[in-house]
């Protein structure tokens, strides 16, 4: 026993199924080029055999989207025994998974509950509906759009500080060419993304200024603590944290709610802590743990998505430089931010648990077992869109409007499936659309009226396994991306 607990997990992990299995529980497979396949066996009548162990890999993170094919086409119900899961990954398949609330419900997905707490991503029926209800209340329509001078005001300080010298900046987050003292490398993620997010949703929620750095360490360590991971302890005690500051904040604007102000100082209604704090659903005011939840999962929709959506779009518009200037030209920052969350998404998909025995594409599912939908898989579902792989953001087949819980399907265009559909579509859907463009166009404004253009640094960034071209986005989201901003010409 002493020998086992000292063992690195993975070699734990192996150790313990090679004794059940004749196969070695890891493999090594070889770096592909993108858009191909490893040749993983075939069966007696051709069919393309999928090895679990490709999802482990750091081939399947980097080129997934051959692999989605193989199980589009030949296995769109997938048993994995390894992760001991189905996989389903056609966009039509997921949409009807998605709708079917009760055959593929919620409960228990364990995927975010011990960090987050009890909140609507893992309730259904009337407590579900009783929370989801306060979105459609503070997060979307007017709502929403009484807090674009605040998002926009935020935007253009970030950006402002990059050219102000006695700015308080991330070290190392903005770099002036020593040669050039005109042109300067910034890295987007440090500069502008990975905050931007935090102080809107700061902001919007009502947390005194004062509170913004505590802030930062709830959201770092909640967003770090999630999936089950070795710093889970550390979400887990962020939270309770986060909820013992809220519950006093809630007991105080149940007496005196606070305001948001526009940028003449007149205020445009409630933060969203006060107007949780006088919501009242079926009768009852809302408790200080369905308030401090319902703050839990706006940090993460309104934040890490958020985040993810900006470093994407900017890093494949300016690969498309053409798209990027149209887009600039064109105010078609929406568009641009769908076909990014359909291209290059940093959600893969929703787990769920099935009620009872269900027959899918004629493989029986039995009851309780783990769901994987994959949206990355449904976004690339060439049934739906065409020529998936290629980042078009002027593509006649996807919708680009305004996010809707049951989803598009009308003229021949569809919505992408990155937030999901249905009961459960994302919360934080429409609060990331509107930071992620909102963001963007200031960005984009403000480096124009300064006659400023801006390029991927490419010096600075990961490269493929070619050594020369720029990595691909891969499953998630960009860590990082460092942009050479000089002026024009």
């Amino acid at each position: 026993m002493a020998a086992t607990s000292a063992c690195p997990f993975h070699q734990v992990l192996d150790e313990t199924l090679r004794a059940s299995a004749p196969e070695p529980a890891r493999r090594e497979f070889p770096l592909m080029p993108l858009g191909q396949a490893v040749d993983m066996g075939r069966a007696a009548d051709g069919t393309p055999l999928v090895d679990p162990r490709i999802f482990d890999s750091p081939e399947f993170q980097r080129n997934p989207y051959p692999y989605y094919r193989i199980l589009r086409d030949h296995h769109p119900v997938f048993h994995d025994p390894l992760h001991n899961c189905y996989w389903v990954t056609r966009y039509d398949d997921i949409t009807a998974c998605y709708v079917d609330d009760e055959g593929f419900n919620t409960i228990p997905k364990g995927m975010s509950n011990g960090v987050l707490g009890n909140t609507q991503l893992e309730l259904s029926g009337v407590e579900h509906r009783r929370r989801r209800n306060l979105y459609g209340r503070h997060l979307v329509g007017q709502a929403l759009d009484r807090r674009v001078p605040i998002i926009e005001r935020l935007a253009e300080e970030m950006v402002a500080a990059w050219f102000d010298d006695a700015a308080d900046l991330p070290e190392g987050s903005v770099v002036t060419d020593p040669v050039d003292p005109a042109r300067r490398s910034v890295e987007l993620g440090r500069a502008f993304a990975n905050e931007f997010p935090i102080r809107v949703v700061c902001q919007v929620l009502g947390f005194p200024d004062e509170a913004r750095s505590q802030f930062f360490y709830w959201y770092s360590s909640m967003m770090n603590g999630l999936g089950g991971s070795e710093t889970a302890h550390l979400g887990i005690r962020a939270r309770q944290d986060l909820e013992d500051y809220v519950a006093e904040l809630v007991a105080e604007r149940r007496v005196r709610p606070t305001y948001l102000y526009d940028d003449a100082g007149d205020p445009i209604g409630m933060d969203i802590i006060s107007e949780l704090c006088h919501s009242v659903v079926d009768g009852d005011r809302l408790s200080s743990e369905e308030i401090t939840s319902n703050i839990a999962l706006v940090v993460g929709g309104g934040g890490e998505t958020t985040r993810g959506a900006i470093l994407n779009m900017w890093y494949l518009l300016l690969q498309h430089r053409d798209q990027f200037d149209l887009v600039c030209a064109q105010d078609a920052w929406h568009a641009a931010f769908h076909e990014t969350l359909r291209h290059s998404s940093s959600i893969g998909g929703q787990p769920r648990h099935t009620s009872w025995d269900v027959t899918l594409h004629g493989v029986t599912i039995p009851a309780g077992s783990l769901v994987q939908m994959v949206d990355f898989s449904a976004n690339h579902d060439d049934r739906v869109f065409a020529d998936p792989e290629r980042f078009d953001v002027f593509r006649p087949d996807l919708y680009t409007g305004k996010i809707i819980r049951s989803g598009y399907d009308r003229d021949g265009r569809r919505s992408h499936m990155a937030f999901g559909v249905g009961p459960h579509l994302c919360p934080g859907a429409w609060i990331s659309q509107q930071e992620t463009v909102l963001g963007s166009r200031v960005l984009a404004g403000a480096l124009a009226s300064r006659g400023l253009s801006v390029a991927i640094d490419v010096d600075r960034m990961p490269k493929d396994v070619d050594g020369v071209s720029l990595a691909p986005i891969g499953l998630g989201a960009i860590r990082s991306l460092w942009l050479t901003i000089g002026p024009e010409g």
